[in-house]
């Protein structure tokens, strides 16, 4: 993983990188630098690979989920942040992130609701922002938006704000 002027990984991220590319094809490595790693995986792997990531790498929660709208691609990215509490000093600066692309015309997901606790109001905050479905989540009902909100999720780029003229 280094190159030329990159810095070498520290012990703890080339190990969490060596587990994780233990799952073959089901998890690709986006990036890794210290800190921080970011794995994609499809929407069917999702849910396994965030058990694995819990129950083997002893990453016990979600910091937050994040969506982002791909328009050109017709595709959403869901982001999952997890972090360690309970897995020893070097686990705790660790920010791993976990991504999903989904369609944008079938914006469905796993909830991760059963795995991390945590996600409750996140993937409803993305539900309710970005359209993305969380299938199993307990109450996908509002967080943020009116009870009469009847516009495209707001952080859609497709969203635009009453009254704006285009290009504005």
């Amino acid at each position: 993983m280094s190159s030329g002027s990159s810095p070498e990984l520290p012990k703890a991220e080339k190990g969490i990188i060596d587990a994780i590319g233990k799952l073959g094809e089901k998890a690709k490595l986006i990036y890794a630098k210290p800190n921080r790693i970011k794995f994609s995986v499809q929407r069917d792997d999702l849910v396994e690979v965030a058990r694995f990531i819990r129950d083997e790498l002893h990453f016990d929660h979600a910091t937050n989920v994040t969506g982002t709208d791909f328009p050109k691609d017709g595709q959403l990215e869901i982001t999952y942040h997890l972090g360690s509490h309970d897995g020893g000093e070097e686990l705790r600066r660790i920010i791993l992130a976990i991504s999903c692309r989904i369609p944008s015309n079938d914006p469905k997901l796993p909830t991760l609701v059963n795995e991390y606790p945590s996600v409750l109001y996140h993937e409803r905050e993305t539900a309710e922002m970005i359209g993305c479905v969380f299938e199993g989540h307990p109450n996908l009902g509002r967080l943020l938006l009116p009870e009469d909100w009847t516009d495209i999720p707001p952080m859609l780029k497709a969203f635009r704000l009453p009254g704006r003229l285009e290009g504005e």
